[in-house]
This record gives structure tokens, C-alpha cells and sequence, in this order.
């Protein structure tokens, strides 16, 4: 998935970080707002590891990014 339509859609996918990195508060996905470099720093900090070793957490979870994590918005009439 790309990270541009995950930084695109954040909102909507908070919850699939949350899963994936629970220890990162909604302080955090403020501060994130998408952006890839501060949510690689994030996980470093949160969770004490290397920044290869969030490298390849953030890249296998982009990986399993799909199309469901992304609801479509019910239309208002």
C-alpha cells in the first residue's frame, strides 16, 4: 500500500496503528498525522528498538495494507 494513501486517509486507518503498535497514544497520531519518518520515530521511541527494526515492523505492516482498511464514507443527502 502506499503511504501516500495511508497519509491520505489517517483518520481511517488510526485504528490498524493502534492494533499493530497499541503503545502509541492518540498524542501520537496527532503529532503523525501520517507521515511516515515521524511514525518510524514514534515506534522507536515507544518501544525502544533500532530504527532498522521499526523500518521493517512499518514496512511488513504497509505491506498487509489493503483496500478494506480504507471505509467509504456513507453518502448525506
Amino acid at each position: 500500500m502506499n503511504m501516500d494513501r495511508i497519509q491520505g486517509n489517517w483518520k481511517q486507518v488510526t485504528g490498524k496503528v493502534r492494533e499493530r503498535w497499541g503503545k502509541l497514544t492518540d498524542d501520537h497520531f496527532d503529532v503523525v498525522a501520517g507521515h511516515r519518518s515521524q511514525l518510524l520515530g514514534k515506534i522507536q521511541e515507544r518501544y525502544g528498538v533500532a530504527k532498522d527494526e521499526a523500518e521493517r515492523q512499518l514496512a511488513e505492516w504497509e505491506r498487509k495494507a489493503t483496500d478494506s482498511w480504507f471505509a467509504k464514507e456513507p453518502h448525506k443527502n
